[in-house]
């Protein structure tokens, strides 16, 4: 990689049409709405619905992404399976595509220790030429990346940060402390809530599913940061807070978040995540919507 990333990028939505399947055309769309906002683009993530893709599937939503973005941007893919195994076979199609970097969730349904971890990414960063980001989101495959077991990872070559989406202060702070004085290896942002403030702390880059929905609203948060403009930051962080707090009480964030970009006009399709709203909860997604968004 040769440029550091930074700034916003989008945990993109994956896009189906009515019979279900991958709709390249409307992943497109998507794409070209957060370039026009200035955000990149993270594709296969949590927002992509990536275990519920297969793999062919995984890679047809990368090569649309990258050929759509064009070099205009940065693209991140995530890589990311239950085995060892599995994780470089997939990173290893990914790589050739010609993505930025890539990331790597822990390993989900089977409890890990730490040195299993250290062991499993330092056997997918040697097996790909391409950057790895490690991704850490407990609250979903059930086994968390501990600060020290960070550090230990931030020495491989090819390991160039984490994206830490555990949700709390206290977790992306943990990172941050465990890469100070670290060259080549930064803390990128998950949670929606703490964009503002993981700039402020020193993370190069937040992922953000919400930015979907409102990829301007959160771009402005980085924007102005970026500028200088602290005060406006943590005014546009505010903007938003409302959204994602409204939103995301309704049901799984992601589906929610999916079912709004839907709401606004955009045919994104309905997830394959067996979630369900109910009439009364798609109404108040609207409600949230025209809110916020209109």
């Amino acid at each position: 990689m040769s440029q550091k990333i930074t700034g916003v990028l989008t945990a993109i939505v994956t896009c189906f049409d009515s019979e279900g399947a991958y709709n390249p055309a409307a992943q497109r769309e998507q794409v070209k709405r957060q370039l026009a906002a200035g955000n990149g683009i993270f594709c296969g993530g949590t927002n992509g619905e990536f275990f519920v893709l297969n793999e062919q599937e995984k890679i047809a939503v990368t090569e649309t992404c990258l050929d759509e973005v064009n070099g205009r941007a940065p693209v991140v893919a995530h890589i990311g399976e239950i085995s060892t195994r599995e994780t470089i076979r997939l990173g290893r199609q990914i790589a050739k595509l010609g993505v930025d970097a890539v990331s790597v969730i822990t390993p989900y349904f089977v409890p890990l220790r730490q040195e299993e971890l250290i062991y499993h990414y330092q056997t997918v960063a040697d097996a790909l030429e391409v950057p790895l980001f490690l991704y850490n989101i407990p609250a979903r495959t059930g086994n968390t990346l501990q600060p020290d077991t960070v550090r230990t990872l931030a020495s491989h070559p090819n390991i160039i940060g984490i994206k830490d989406s555990a949700g709390s202060y206290e977790s992306l702070s943990g990172f941050i402390k465990a890469a100070e004085g670290i060259e080549n290896f930064d803390v990128l942002n998950g949670p929606d809530s703490l964009i503002h403030q993981g700039f402020v702390d020193g993370c190069s880059a937040c992922i953000s599913g919400l930015a979907n929905a409102a990829p301007n609203e959160i771009n402005a948060i980085w924007s102005r940061f970026n500028a200088g403009d602290i005060e406006g930051s943590r005014a546009a962080q505010e903007n938003v807070t409302g959204l994602r707090t409204d939103l995301y009480s309704i049901g799984f964030s992601p589906a929610a978040v999916k079912k709004a970009v839907s709401l606004l006009g955009y045919d994104v399709g309905d997830s394959r995540y067996a979630v369900r709203f109910s009439a009364d909860e798609e109404q108040k997604i609207r409600q949230v919507v025209n809110q916020y968004l209109k």
